[in-house]
């Protein structure tokens, strides 16, 4: 990876629209997010930009703190049946969606509906469900076929996609059609006016909302929006970023390329975090649908042939203090994190040669998505490109930004007609730490994740996992499922690391988790 050196003279890059001049500096948190903005549909695009702005405009039923317990956020509360089949949640009272309509059980329960019809934690979930109703305005009725305890923890954590509350309108469209209407209930009303997608976006004060009188803590408790206005300007170029965050023309940097931070830590105006504390895990992910990799000896071959240290060195600066390697599926250092990889994951070009050989791998050429604009994935589809043309594979890489990666992802076509065959993310360990949220390990074909993945057998031991009444019982599952996936590679590990965070050190409440968090920041 090259080195860079600060740029300066930013402003140019940060230009809002003109009727926002004279808006007071003290009242606008600027921040530049780790990709640009486009699409608003955190259950279509599980992308972290749109997390993030998932997270300033809409509001969840139940949160985490940081402790991992469960809280009530929109619910006022909650009743459960002794049978432990039947849930009652109950909204808290004055609540309301930005075009100023009430929140109601109606709008929830779809919101609820609509996310578990895409995203996989609450595709699970709903195989248990046998009815979904309201009781009145103020309370939804969830009914299980049988118990599954797991459900509170389900929604207030969510996975790759989170079950944000929208209006019952929207939340009836197709989860597999994106909606562009960007109505919450959350601190943040984002001004649609103003959406420049690709390069701006910004997001006003809320004052209907109402927040919980608990401090805040995590994703749970009292989420006050501090400043009048937020603004998100694009800003492609590390270097340029880091120097308007030097020169206070912007408060926080998301993300920062390593071998930009020695210099930000000599500024004592600013501070490096972490962006998740709980580290990132590096995923080569295939596309299972095409050859070459439907046929998973030829997966099995990648996976012996991949250097993790190669992988992590490329996104981390070369820093060893920032990354680790771990041979398993589940992140190590989570419960289910044990490293059963060892002999599948060698690193050894020469058995890998040897093993691609015998797969009968035929010369289909390999399509490698990359993103240009992401420094800590871009890295990883150069270093794939590289170990694939060593392995004596047909390999391209197609060099792109994350927005149109994350288009021609979704295209289920052969290489031939415009699709692809590996592309590269993370994912935060918190949030691929158990068999049911694993999006990358799932095997649900058709309705998987990117790369379309399908294992009948890992499924049924994600259901029995689900149930299962005992966390003897759970480990027992889930080092089956760990097994089984070690097998048929649905995915590569490409090792665990630490992304950094920068801010104006004036900035005060930064919640470091999952995401960029809006609330509880202020200007001291």
């Amino acid at each position: 990876m090259r080195r860079r050196h600060f740029l300066y003279g930013a402003a140019s890059a940060l230009a809002a629209p003109a009727v926002h001049a004279q808006s007071s500096r003290e009242q606008t948190l600027k921040l530049v997010p780790l990709t640009s903005l486009y699409s608003l549909d955190t259950i279509f695009n599980t992308s972290l930009v749109t997390t993030n702005h998932g997270w300033a405009v809409y509001d969840s039923l139940f949160g985490m703190n940081s402790k991992g317990e469960i809280r009530p956020q929109m619910a006022e509360g909650h009743t459960l049946s002794d049978d432990g089949r039947i849930y009652e949640i109950t909204l808290r009272e004055g609540l309301k969606f930005h075009n100023g309509e009430p929140v109601r059980a109606q709008d929830c329960l779809q919101s609820l509906k609509r996310w578990a019809g895409r995203e996989t934690f609450g595709q699970t979930i709903a195989q248990f469900i046998d009815d979904w109703s309201v009781k009145d305005d103020r309370t939804m009725r969830i009914a299980f076929s049988r118990s599954v305890p797991i459900f509170l923890e389900a929604i207030a954590r969510g996975s790759a996609s989170f079950p944000f509350m929208v209006p019952e309108h929207i939340a009836r469209t197709d989860p597999y059609k994106q909606i562009t209407d960007p109505t919450g209930s959350g601190p943040y009303k984002f001004n649609v006016s103003e959406f420049a997608p690709g390069s701006f976006a910004s997001y006003s004060k809320f004052v209907d909302y109402v927040p919980r009188p608990e401090k805040a803590d995590f994703t749970s408790g009292g989420k006050i929006a501090y400043f009048d206005r937020m603004e998100w300007p694009t800003i492609p170029e590390p270097a340029t970023a880091a120097a308007a965050l030097t020169s206070g023309e912007i408060d926080w940097y998301e993300q920062v390329q390593p071998d930009l931070i020695p210099q930000l830590r000599k500024n004592t105006d600013i501070h490096i975090g972490s962006a998740n504390p709980g580290g990132f895990n590096g995923i080569l992910r295939f596309n299972h649908m095409n050859p070459p990799f439907n046929n998973v000896a030829i997966r099995r071959a990648v996976m012996m042939a991949v250097d993790q240290p190669d992988y992590m060195a490329s996104i981390t600066g070369n820093d060893p203090t920032a990354y680790r390697e771990c041979k398993a599926m589940f992140p190590c250092g989570t419960p289910y994190g044990q490293e059963i990889g060892a002999e599948a994951m060698q690193d050894n070009m020469d058995k890998a040669r040897v093993m691609l050989k015998a797969s009968g791998y035929n010369g289909e050429k390999v399509v490698i998505l990359s993103p240009s604009d992401v420094p800590t994935i871009g890295p990883m589809g150069e270093i794939t490109y590289d170990l694939l043309k060593k392995l004596g594979m047909n390999a391209e890489l197609a060099a792109t930004d994350w927005a149109t990666l994350t288009n021609r992802r979704a295209l289920r076509e052969p290489v031939e007609k415009g699709g692809w065959s590996i592309f590269h993310t993370w994912a935060a360990s918190t949030i691929i730490g158990t068999p049911v949220e694993h999006f990358a390990m799932r095997g649900l074909g058709q309705k998987a994740w990117a790369g379309w993945f399908e294992d009948e057998k890992i499924e049924q031991l994600t259901r029995e996992w689900m149930v299962a009444t005992t966390p003897e019982a759970r480990t027992a599952v889930a080092a089956a499922i760990h097994a089984r996936a070690i097998d048929q590679v649905p995915f590569v590990l490409c090792g665990q690391f630490q992304i950094r965070t920068a801010y104006r050190a004036y900035l005060s409440g930064v919640i470091e988790g999952n995401a960029a968090y809006m609330w509880n920041v202020r200007r001291s």
